[in-house]
């Protein structure tokens, strides 16, 4: 029984986690980023985000780690919009800025 749990997770692990889709008003892209979001997704969303005039929705985002969230940051601190942010992702990117801020003016004394 656990060889087969053990399996079964090693399965889900080689899932894709993370689902794009993109959608535009013409004058907007928005892009839609559903699921798991790891740093490991970080390259090809770059390259979807290389048009001009986008959004990131993030409302069906479920997971993110700590490169994803120094990224977003990165994307706001850009003029890119993040529509629908999970409280969790926004507080988490919040505090990592904070703690840049501190590394920065730490440098700079």
């Amino acid at each position: 029984m656990l060889q087969m749990d053990l399996a079964l997770l090693r399965i889900v692990e080689t899932l894709p986690v993370l689902k794009i889709e993109k959608n535009s008003d013409g004058q907007i892209i928005t892009i839609r980023l559903i699921g798991r979001m790891r740093s490991e997704h970080l390259p090809e969303l770059r390259k979807q985000l290389e048009r001009p005039h986008f959004v990131l929705d993030l409302d069906e985002v479920t997971l993110v780690d700590v490169a994803v969230v120094r990224f977003l940051n990165v994307c706001e601190q850009e003029g890119v919009e993040l529509l629908h942010c999970p409280r969790y992702v926004r507080e988490w990117m919040r505090r990592e800025h904070s703690a840049e801020n501190k590394i920065e003016t730490v440098v700079i004394h």
